[in-house]
C-alpha cells in the first residue's frame, strides 16, 4: 500500500433515496477509507450525486418539480443518509455545481480541440433507466438486461467521440496491468467484450429533445450526455488537472463500483483520459450485486430495501458488519433479515459481544493488581495469533476483501474466548496463592481488548471506540498500536455488557394457531388471512439437483418473486411461462434447495394416480389482481 489513497464511489442517480445497493458500496468504501487512514495513510474519500440527464427530467415531470428542485431533494435525502450512517467521506460532489460544470466543459474543449470529437448522425436502442444504448449482442428478449425494460429506438444527430480508436490501446493496457481491473472476473469480461468492434461513443443529446445538461462549450444547441458528464466527476472534484490536490491525489485514484457500471468505468473512462491527456487511474475494483428474493435488487423490479430502514432498525455497527462480511467481494450475495438477524446473534452477540462483556467484567472487579507472571504459553500464543490478524487483514484488505479481514479478525475473537475458557479466570480468582497468574491473565484480556479496539474500528466505529473507552484507550487509534505485549499494568477498565444484544422473536403466535373449529373447519376470518394473488409466470427453470423442483420467475404486478414449487416431474418449465397462476402471496418465506421461496403456487392433485394441475384462470385477469 502507498501512503496516499484517493478513493471514490460511484455518484448516485437521485431519481430516487438511497437503498441497500448504494449502502453497500458506500460503506465498504468507508471501511477502506477508515483503515487506511488508520494505518497512517493520507486518504481523500469521494462521493456524491449524479444529477443529469434524461431520467431526471421524467422524474421531475412526474413529480411535478423542475430537475433542479428534484436534484436538490434527492441529494439532500444521500448526504443526509450517509450522515446518518457515520460515513467518512472528504467531499460530496453533485453535477450541477458550478465547479463541476467548469471542468466538464473544458475537459470537452480540450477533446474538440484535439479532433477527437465530431458531428455525426446514429440509431440505436435506447434505454432511459441507464440512459444508454444497447448494442444487439447485449440486448434480452428485446429489453435492457439491467431493468428488464423494453428498449426504445432513437435516431438523432449528435456528437460523437472517436473511441473506436482506443480499442487497441486499450486491450494492450489492460493486458499490461493486471490488476488494473479488480477482481479478475471483470478484467477478463472486458477483454472478451473488446474482442468485438468498439464503436464511437455518443456524447450529446440535442436540447430539442433534452434541456437538463451541461451545455457543450462548442455547440450550445447540444447538452453533454449524462456518462460522460458524471465520469468527470472524479476529476473535476479535484479540481482539475495543475491543481495542487489533483495532483497530490490522482495518481492514487481508486474507483469502486457495482458490476452494472463495469462497461462505462472500465472502457468509456480510461479512453476519454487517454483522449484528454489525462492518465488512466490506478484500480477499478469492482463488486457484486445484492439479491432479494433469488433477483438482483433493483428499484425497476420493487424490491429493493431502505439502507437507513435498516441501520436504524439493527445499529449502524450490524448493518455494516452484515454487509461487509456477508457478501464476498467481487461475486453476488443475498440479502434477507433472516440471515442479517443470525449474523448479529452469532458473530456479533456471542462471539463479540459476549467476550467484551465477560472480559470487561472480570478485570473490573479484580482486587487491586500486584506483579504479573511470566506469559504462559497461551498468551505467547495469543501475541502470536495478533500479529497473524494484523497481517491477514492488511492482506485481505489489500485485495478489498473485506469478509476475508472480518473472518481473520473473528478468528482472533476465538482464540481469545478460548484463551478464557483454557485458564478459567473465575477459578483462579478464587485461590490467593494464584493471584500473579490471575493478573497475567486479566493483563492478556485487557491487552486483547485493546487490541480489538483498533482493529475493528473501519468496520464496527461505534463498537470500537466503547471498547477503547472502557479500557481507558482514549487516544485515536493507530493500526501501529495494534500489538500485544506493550502493556504491563492491568488498565482500570468499566463493564460493558450489552455491546450487542441478542435480537429474540418475541412475536406471539396467532390466537389459535394449530388449533381447527369443530369439523376440522377455519373460519372466515383466518381464511380471511390467506393472500391470494393472480401470478404470471415469466420464467421457470428445473432446480438442479432435485427431480422434483422448478424454479419459477412470477410477476404479482408491482413486484417479481421467486417460487420454488414441487411441480417438475408434471411441468417441463417451458409449459408454465406465460400461465396465469393463483400464488399464495403472504406465505412466510422459505428456502428450498438453497433458493429463497416467496410464496406459493397453487395446484390440485388426485390421491390415486397422482396426476397434478396447477390452478388457472378461465378469464384473462393482470398480474396482482386478488383472488377472493
Amino acid at each position: 500500500m502507498s501512503g496516499t489513497l484517493y478513493l471514490t464511489t460511484p455518484i448516485y442517480y437521485v431519481n430516487d433515496a438511497p437503498h441497500l445497493g448504494h449502502a453497500y458500496t458506500t460503506i465498504a468504501a468507508d471501511a477502506m477509507a477508515r483503515y487506511r487512514r488508520l494505518a497512517g495513510d493520507e486518504v481523500f474519500f469521494l462521493t456524491g450525486t449524479d444529477e443529469h440527464g434524461d431520467k431526471i427530467a421524467q422524474s421531475a415531470a412526474k413529480s411535478g418539480l423542475t430537475p433542479q428542485a428534484l436534484a436538490d431533494r434527492n441529494s439532500g435525502l444521500f448526504r443526509e443518509t450517509w450522515r446518518r450512517l457515520g460515513i467518512t467521506n472528504d467531499d460530496f460532489i453533485r453535477t450541477t455545481e458550478p465547479r463541476h460544470e467548469k471542468v466538464v466543459q473544458a475537459f470537452l474543449q480540450r477533446m474538440w480541440d484535439a479532433g477527437e470529437i465530431y458531428l455525426g448522425t446514429y440509431g440505436g436502442h435506447y434505454c432511459f433507466g441507464c440512459e444508454r444504448f444497447y448494442t444487439e449482442k447485449e440486448i434480452v428478449d428485446g429489453k435492457c438486461p439491467d431493468h428488464l425494460t423494453p428498449l426504445t429506438w432513437i435516431e438523432e444527430e449528435n456528437y460523437f467521440f472517436k473511441m473506436s480508436g482506443y480499442q487497441r490501446w486499450l486491450t494492450e493496457y489492460i493486458e499490461g496491468h493486471p490488476d488494473l481491473i479488480r477482481p479478475e472476473r471483470y478484467r477478463n469480461e472486458i477483454l472478451g467484450f473488446l474482442r468485438d468492434p468498439l464503436q464511437d461513443l455518443s456524447i450529446s443529446r440535442p436540447r430539442r429533445r433534452l434541456e437538463w445538461g451541461i451545455p457543450l462549450p462548442f455547440d450550445d444547441k447540444y447538452v453533454t450526455y449524462v456518462w460522460f458528464d458524471a465520469l468527470i466527476n472524479y476529476v473535476s472534484a479535484l479540481g482539475g488537472p495543475g491543481q495542487p490536490r489533483f495532483e497530490k491525489f490522482w495518481p492514487a485514484a481508486h474507483h469502486l463500483i457495482g458490476k452494472d457500471i463495469l462497461k462505462p468505468h472500465a472502457i468509456y473512462w480510461p479512453c476519454m483520459l487517454k483522449a484528454a491527456g489525462l492518465d488512466v487511474y490506478r484500480h477499478l475494483v469492482v463488486h457484486g450485486f445484492w439479491n432479494i428474493g433469488g433477483g438482483k435488487m433493483s428499484k425497476s423490479v420493487g424490491n429493493v430495501v431502505e439502507a437507513f430502514a435498516l441501520a436504524e432498525k439493527y445499529g449502524n455497527d450490524a448493518f455494516r458488519y452484515f454487509v461487509l462480511r456477508e457478501m464476498t467481494f467481487g461475486l453476488d450475495s443475498d440479502f434477507s433479515e433472516e440471515a442479517f438477524v443470525g449474523r448479529l446473534n452469532a458473530d456479533l452477540a456471542n462471539d463479540l459481544g459476549n467476550l467484551v462483556s465477560r472480559a470487561t467484567t472480570l478485570i473490573a472487579a479484580a482486587r487491586a493488581p500486584g506483579p504479573a507472571s511470566a506469559p504462559g504459553a497461551g498468551d505467547d500464543e495469543l501475541r502470536a495469533k495478533a500479529d497473524q490478524t494484523r497481517q491477514g487483514v492488511e492482506r485481505a484488505m489489500g485485495d478489498f476483501a473485506f469478509q476475508r479481514a472480518l473472518a481473520e479478525i473473528w478468528e482472533f475473537i476465538g482464540a481469545v474466548n478460548r484463551y478464557v475458557d483454557a485458564t478459567q479466570p473465575w477459578a483462579l480468582a478464587k485461590d490467593a496463592a494464584r493471584a500473579a497468574q490471575l493478573d497475567r491473565v486479566l493483563l492478556t484480556l485487557a491487552d486483547a481488548l485493546r487490541f480489538l479496539g483498533v482493529v475493528l474500528d473501519p468496520f464496527l466505529p461505534d463498537a470500537a471506540l466503547k471498547v477503547r473507552a472502557a479500557i481507558g484507550d482514549h487516544r485515536p487509534p493507530r493500526l501501529a498500536d495494534a500489538v500485544l505485549g506493550r502493556i504491563d499494568a492491568i488498565p482500570r477498565v468499566e463493564k460493558l455488557s450489552g455491546l450487542f444484544p441478542r435480537i429474540e422473536d418475541r412475536k406471539p403466535p396467532p390466537a389459535g394457531a394449530g388449533k381447527a373449529t369443530d369439523g376440522g373447519t377455519i373460519s372466515i376470518d383466518d381464511f380471511s388471512k390467506v393472500q391470494l394473488r393472480v401470478g404470471e409466470v415469466i420464467a421457470a427453470e428445473a432446480v438442479p439437483k432435485s427431480k422434483k423442483l422448478l424454479k419459477l420467475t412470477v410477476s404479482l404486478g408491482s413486484e417479481q418473486r421467486t417460487i420454488v414449487a414441487g411441480i417438475a416431474q408434471h411441468y417441463a418449465p417451458g409449459d408454465l411461462v406465460g400461465k396465469k397462476v393463483v400464488v399464495v402471496a403472504n406465505l412466510q418465506a422459505a428456502k428450498l434447495m438453497g433458493i429463497p421461496s416467496q410464496g406459493m403456487v397453487l395446484a390440485g392433485s388426485t390421491d390415486d394416480d397422482g396426476v397434478l394441475a396447477v390452478l388457472t384462470l378461465d378469464r384473462d385477469l393482470p398480474p396482482g389482481a386478488r383472488v377472493r
